[in-house]
């Protein structure tokens, strides 16, 4: 079986000899005198600062400080880069005093002088490290979110087409379009209405690729204009309620995403059902998150997909909209009631 190097251990090493070479030449061109255990000293440096920055590695991956913001990631950059030094240079110190590779101009020195003096030059060496360390997680964390970017939109613009079909699907439209016929002759002015309904919801779909995002109070406009022509045709089997906390419709959501849970709630559970049922949409804040959720009548069987178009693509733009700080759930909560619920990262309100 092949294994081969990490970059980073690739770096390490690369890093490290050059730092040797480096050294070895500066010491041949330029020294005034031999230093006997020169080598030596200059090796076990070497592999005390491999470890000391595999170590200063795994603490900075522990904390999450890479996670935290930039000014945040720059202080804790200076402050493991002084704790770092102190570290290196007393375990080089004292290596070399009990291995009696120190020169006779320092033996007069205390351990903790020589240790204060060696910070000095090792804070130089990690500084270096440490700056080389964190841009390059900084450049890969800004071409992954640049990656995550242009993921989104080319997905919301392979949305554009499917969302006439899948969204707004033609059995919708053909079903909304028989209602409003049917409206016309006993009720013109319902009939105008549902006709604005469904242009408002078609042009609303349309333009779902042209932003990532739209104010709640948005989308709960597209909802209602398809519920009320939902109700057209169900009457009376179709109940909707609404428990929306007012300070959340201006919370920022996915187009069309709350629309698409509710058509799934329809075409499975009330379509299902010849006494109907209820949908009820609730819009709250939890634990510093906005929570979406559609109830509905209905039950989660084997005959449900949650791989389907609407829950896939639903998934699909929260991970690379929110990543982890999103979640998205659909489940059966009683016998004969489903819930869908989207927890979203709040904006600031």
């Amino acid at each position: 079986m092949n294994k081969t190097i990490s970059k980073y251990w690739l770096c390490q090493i690369g890093g490290w000899s050059t730092y040797i070479i480096v050294y070895t030449f500066f010491y041949i061109t330029l020294r005034t005198k031999e230093q006997p255990d020169f080598f030596k000293v200059l090796f076990l440096d070497a592999i005390i600062g491999i470890i000391i920055t595999h170590l200063m590695r795994a603490f900075i991956n522990r904390a999450g400080i890479l996670k935290k913001r930039l000014d945040n990631q720059i202080t804790s950059m200076f402050l493991i880069t002084v704790g770092a030094s102190f570290l290196f240079a007393f375990a080089s110190i004292y290596l070399e005093d009990a291995l009696n590779f120190t020169s006779d101009a320092f033996r007069q020195y205390s351990l903790i002088n020589k240790t204060l003096r060696a910070s000095f030059g090792s804070f130089l060496f990690l500084i270096i490290w440490n700056l080389i360390y964190f841009t390059y997680h900084y450049i890969m964390k800004s071409q992954q979110e640049q990656i995550d970017k242009v993921k989104l939109q080319s997905l919301v613009k392979e949305l554009e087409l499917k969302t006439i079909k899948a969204h707004i699907n033609p059995h919708f439209i053909f079903n909304a379009l028989n209602s409003i016929r049917a409206l016309v002759d006993e009720n013109p002015e319902r009939a105008r209405k549902a006709i604005t309904e469904l242009s408002n919801l078609l042009r609303s779909s349309m333009q779902a690729e042209k932003v990532e995002t739209t104010p709640l109070s948005k989308e709960l406009n597209i909802v209602r204009d398809y519920l009320a022509l939902e109700h057209i045709r169900f009457e009376d089997r179709l109940n909707i309620e609404f428990s929306i906390a007012e300070n959340t419709l201006n919370q920022p959501v996915p187009p069309m995403m709350l629309q698409t849970l509710v058509e799934n709630a329809i075409k499975h559970g009330i379509s299902k059902k010849m006494e109907g049922g209820v949908i009820k949409i609730i819009s709250d804040f939890k634990d510093q998150h906005h929570e979406l959720i559609v109830k509905n009548t209905g039950h989660i069987n084997g005959d449900f997909n949650p791989e389907g178009f609407g829950l896939y693509s639903t998934q699909s733009r929260l991970m690379l909209l929110y990543g982890e700080k999103a979640h998205f759930e659909i489940k059966n909560t009683s016998e004969d009631m489903v819930q869908a619920t989207i927890t979203m990262p709040a904006a600031s309100i």
